[in-house]
Formats: C-alpha cells, sequence, structure tokens
C-alpha cells in the first residue's frame, strides 16, 4: 500500500489539511497517508527543509512527499516532482529541496504541467494531490512535466569559512519545539575545518568551549551538585540530526526556559566558530 506523507504550514484551525487528505482518499482506495507536520512557520522555506530532510529517510522506499509550503504557482514559483534516494517529492520550485539536494543527488526532476487542464487557486489540493495519487498508481514523472536539471537554491544554506580555515560562521536554520537551536553547520563539515584543534562557539553573547555528542553529557554523575543544578544550563550539541545545536537542558519556557528565549536567538542569527592554535 503506497505511502504518501504531508508537510505544511496550514496548520489545523482551518479547512485545508483535512481537504487534502479527503482529496487523496476520494482518487485512491487503498493509501495510508501521514502526517510529517502542519506546524512550519508561515513560508518558513528553510524550516520546512530542515523537517522533510530528517524525516523522509525513515519511511519506506517508494514513499511519497506532498510538501506545502509557499506553493501558489507564479513565474518565479513552480511547481516540480522530483524521485530522489528512491523516494518522490512533489513542492513548488522554492529552495525547500535544496537541503536534502545538497547532499543526494536526484534521479529525475520535471517541472509540472499540467496546470492547463487544472483551474486552481489552492494547487496543493488541486495540482499535488493529483501528481502525488498519479505516482501512487504507479504512474512515471515524464507524464506530468517537463525533464529540468537545477533546482532553486536555499541562499546560504552552507557556511562560511575564511581563507585562513580558522573561522566558521553559519546561521540559525531552525527552532525546534523545546526551543533549541539549530544552525547549518554539520558535525563533519565541522570536524573537516577543526583537525582536531580547540575552538569557541559565540552565539550572541555566550561562548562554549565544548560540544558535546548528546544532552545529558553536560552532567557529572560523580558530583551530586552537579546532577541537582543541571537543569537549566547552556550548552552546545551534535542533535540527533548530526546539526550543532545550541540547548538548554531540560529547556521549559515556562519554568528553565530555552536556548532561543535566554539568548535571544531567532532564525538566520549568526553562529561562530572560532579555532585556535593547537
Amino acid at each position: 500500500m503506497a505511502i504518501i506523507t504531508l508537510t505544511t504550514d496550514f496548520g489545523y484551525k482551518d479547512h485545508f489539511t483535512s481537504a487534502i487528505k479527503g482529496a487523496i482518499y476520494s482518487e485512491l482506495d487503498e493509501i495510508n497517508i501521514v502526517d510529517i507536520s502542519h506546524s512550519v512557520s508561515p513560508f518558513n522555506i528553510c524550516e520546512a527543509a530542515y523537517i522533510i530532510q530528517n524525516a523522509y529517510s525513515s519511511f519506506p522506499k517508494g514513499t511519497i512527499h506532498l510538501i506545502g509550503i509557499d506553493s501558489e504557482l507564479s513565474p518565479d514559483n513552480k511547481h516540480i516532482a522530483l524521485k530522489l534516494d528512491d523516494h518522490y517529492f512533489i513542492c513548488a520550485n522554492n529552495g525547500i529541496m535544496s537541503m536534502i539536494c545538497n547532499e543526494i543527488a536526484p534521479d529525475k526532476i520535471v517541472e509540472i504541467n499540467i496546470h492547463d487542464k487544472v483551474e486552481t487557486s489552492f494547487p496543493v489540493l488541486d495540482i499535488f494531490v493529483k501528481v502525488a495519487c498519479h505516482i501512487a498508481r504507479g504512474g512515471t514523472l515524464d507524464v506530468i512535466g517537463k525533464v529540468i536539471n537545477t533546482i532553486k537554491p536555499i541562499k546560504n544554506l552552507n557556511p562560511f569559512v575564511n581563507d585562513e580555515h580558522n573561522q566558521i560562521i553559519g546561521s540559525v536554520i531552525y527552532i525546534d519545539n523545546y526551543g533549541n537551536v539549530v544552525t547549518n553547520i554539520k558535525r563533519k563539515f565541522f570536524e573537516n575545518i577543526q583537525k582536531g584543534r580547540p575552538y569557541i562557539v559565540y552565539a550572541r553573547n555566550h561562548k562554549f568551549k565544548e560540544i558535546l555528542n548528546k544532552y545529558s553529557d553536560i552532567i557529572n554523575y560523580d558530583d551530586e551538585e552537579s546532577v541537582r543544578s543541571v537543569e537549566g544550563k547552556a550548552m552546545v550539541v551534535f542533535n540527533s540530526s548530526q546539526y550543532i545545536e545550541i540547548a538548554i537542558y531540560k529547556s521549559n519556557n515556562s519554568t528553565v526556559g530555552s536556548a532561543s528565549t535566554l539568548m535571544g536567538l531567532k532564525t538566520k542569527d549568526t553562529v561562530t566558530i572560532n579555532f585556535l592554535n593547537a
């Protein structure tokens, strides 16, 4: 049975999410629909890219991922469908796929061209659903679009490295449900530049001399005072997606606060790593 996932910024107050599901069920007798997220910040391409990049590979090969973010058709915002890593993605060509395509090359990309057959002001419902159901029935990408070779990138997707290779300047790309702040610096990228050197991570007025492998590494279990007082302590960690993340241990905005609230960090803010002479 085919799987179609949904990632949108529609939320649940309005009818949009239910209408999409209803349209899919109306076209396909047997289908599994899985919500990845409908809480993406409105029109936040980078946030959506981070979510889909870290969710899609947990699904079986052949899964169809429908992404409804900033999807209104315009000359600058065409619609695409692509096959990548044996998964299918349907979205606007607005940079959403560039984070995944930065690491894995698509097998095929098509620019969807069935719009002349469908009049719509709600393309996710009227275009993306039709494309997803076509693929779920075993249809090919060539039938619904013309092949293209490139997709629109997200600006400043990759961190900057200076000529001396002693500094990385990254940026905040995502703030999670706990208020943890995710940067665009991946562990492999960091380690390739670091080459074993000591370093300091700067985030606004805060600095850190260590990046932890997991949140609980901040606790010294041999020190009873450390165990008691660690809640609310700031840290830098490689998160489960292997991005450098600034976090507060057991963060909670109503009690100890979060990295975002306590440090005033927002998406697109700069995070700098300086490497020191060993």
